[in-house]
């Protein structure tokens, strides 16, 4: 399935992206090589295929929780550019 250039900038101006024609056009054509390997993909029979999260059997993937010492404000704080007390100044939104 080819994606059309116009497709490609309906999709750059969702993400606010401003791309050069250059950029347009590879994008179209990487998009279309992604859309054609899915295609690929769904004409496969997976009739028998359980769903899974993962392809492979993972146990005990997490780190225990344990506590471990951190910084104290002072050290955190040490290369903030503007702060005021014990917090990072920041600023208005």
């Amino acid at each position: 399935m080819a994606i059309s250039r116009g497709e490609v900038l309906h999709v750059a101006r969702l993400a606010r992206l401003e791309l050069s024609d250059a950029e347009v056009e590879r994008f179209r054509e990487q998009l279309s090589a992604i859309l054609e390997a899915v295609g690929k993909v769904a004409e496969l029979d997976l009739s028998g295929v359980e769903p899974t999260a993962h392809p492979l059997e993972l146990s005990n993937v997490w780190a225990e929780d344990e506590p471990q010492p951190s910084l104290d404000a002072g050290e955190a704080l040490a290369s903030a550019p503007d702060r005021e007390g014990h917090f990072f100044r920041v600023p208005p939104a």
